[in-house]
């Protein structure tokens, strides 16, 4: 049918396809990738993966960081604090030993400066990486895993951490304020908390 100014609807971007949330990664496939990054040299990709993971930032977020967001002076700093493009909030993240470490190696590689992005595009026209080339990097790193790419997309890393720390903690609430959510809502539905999880916190919660 059509609209009224006798245009045809626009179909949805996702119809006939499945869409779903993207998966974690596993510990396991974490430490098999920096270990295939590390032995192969890939400076950039190391640095990229391993502050993604830290960062638990959108991949917007990510890839316009810049190198003063986590330096202080020539150091890589042990936190960050960022404003969110999407939700215009500040958001706090930690960069453990080996995400520094790694940022390091990649900031005096490619001689950045306080004022430059963090990882520069390699297009012209673009500034920095884009969130589409990011994409395919991510989806590069998934095949070399053997996994699925179907499966995967830049919302695991974003998710990676956040669903590990609250499989150890339980805490939604430091996640929540881990990932940037307004909302406590937005955080359960994120994190795939299903009802069977909630009655079993409920379960062990003796008043």
């Amino acid at each position: 049918m059509g609209s009224a100014n006798g245009t045809l609807p626009r179909e949805p971007w996702n119809k006939g396809k499945i869409v779903g949330q993207k998966a974690p990664f596993k510990v396991k496939d974490i430490w098999a990738l920096r270990v295939r990054l590390q032995m192969e040299s890939r400076v950039r990709e190391l640095a990229l993966f391993n502050l993604g993971i830290d960062s638990k930032l959108r991949g917007c977020d990510l890839v316009s960081l810049k190198v003063r967001d986590v330096c202080h002076g020539d150091a890589v700093a042990s936190r960050a604090v960022v404003m969110q493009h999407k939700t215009q909030r500040p958001v706090q993240f930690e960069i453990t030993a080996a995400t520094r470490d790694a940022l390091q190696r990649w900031i005096k590689q490619a001689g950045l400066r306080s004022e430059d992005f963090l990882f520069p595009s390699r297009m012209h026209g673009s500034p920095h990486l884009g969130t589409r080339q990011y994409a395919r990097i991510l989806e590069g790193w998934v095949t070399e895993l053997g996994l699925d790419p179907a499966d995967y997309g830049t919302h695991s890393m974003r998710r990676t951490k956040a669903t590990l720390i609250y499989r150890r903690t339980k805490n939604l609430r430091a996640v929540q304020l881990l990932l940037g959510h307004s909302k406590l809502e937005s955080t359960v539905r994120y994190l795939g908390i299903e009802v069977d999880d909630a009655l079993e916190i409920s379960e062990q919660t003796e008043i």
